[in-house]
């Protein structure tokens, strides 16, 4: 309760109109001890997450789309605690991706992360890892001895008369021993199985992957692609033929050939959106 100063006290006193005039003007209201301890309380809230400064992304994993409002001096392993309680994927398990590799001991602000911001992250969890190991795993022994001998892919036939072509002359260089992240222009200066020049196109915001020939440009959506194949071409091991599994059987395989090496691992992730275990 506020107390009311000793000079209001002698004001009031004179009575009549004029110390009402005089209360109004000298008055002074003094806290006690629990309203000051009060007032402090609530001038500390500086710290409260409401002050500190927020910024808004967007987090992208296996073709889901998460919203999530983070502080902006939040540092990467925090990031991935909060894709964990979003999506149930280990931090240890994560691969966070925002021009490039998100580093863990850098905050959103270091990084120079803006409202509206994409987060890529790859990644599986553990029952997911169990569900694509498991099947591998029981393979019989007689079976994994005919995949060891399996005729490689580039020797067969019908990749024989593309890759005989030799490397197309405008192809993109290719980096052995490398893994860089997709390259912001698109794939080109490549084969199809007709032995046309083909180029590819990752669509991240539409989720689309766009392949492109001189007649056409196919619109793919990511999450229709069952699965990626791909194999080092002998005698360029810098570069790889790789396939996209359209459809249930091998027919629907879209060919693709003299993919850099660099990205292999890029396309694979983009487009599967998991990490590949075999």
């Amino acid at each position: 309760m506020a107390r009311i100063t000793e000079g209001a006290q002698l004001s009031c006193r004179e009575g009549g109109d004029r110390s009402s005039t005089v209360l109004a003007e000298n008055t002074v209201l003094q806290p006690e001890g629990d309203e000051i301890a009060s007032q402090s309380s609530v001038s500390n809230g500086g710290d409260s997450e409401a002050d500190r400064e927020m910024v808004e992304l967007k987090i992208i994993w296996n073709k889901n789309k998460y919203d999530v409002k983070l502080p902006l001096d939040s540092t990467g392993a925090n990031l991935k605690q909060k894709i964990h309680v979003l999506t149930g994927l280990p931090p240890a398990m994560q691969k966070v991706m925002f021009k490039g590799l998100l580093p863990e001991d850098k905050t959103l602000r270091d990084i120079k992360v803006t409202n509206g911001a994409k987060i890529m992250v790859v990644g599986s969890t553990i029952n997911d890892v169990l569900a694509v190991t498991t099947p591998k795993e029981s393979l019989q022994p007689e079976v994994k001895a005919e995949e060891s001998t399996k005729e490689p892919l580039c020797r067969q036939k019908q990749h024989r008369k593309v890759l005989d072509k030799g490397k197309p002359e405008d192809v993109m260089p290719a980096i052995k021993g490398v893994q860089e992240r997709l390259p912001t222009v698109p794939l080109s200066g490549m084969y199809n199985k007709t032995g046309g020049k083909v180029r590819l196109t990752f669509k991240l915001e539409q989720d689309q992957l766009w392949i492109g020939t001189k007649e056409r440009t196919e619109k793919i959506p990511m999450g229709s692609i069952k699965n990626v194949i791909t194999e080092a071409i002998e005698g360029y091991e810098d570069y790889h033929m790789m396939a996209f599994q359209l459809g249930p059987t091998e027919a629907s395989y879209y060919w693709v050939y003299w993919v850099p090496t660099q990205y292999v691992d890029a396309i694979k992730d983009t487009v599967l959106g998991k990490w590949q275990y075999f």
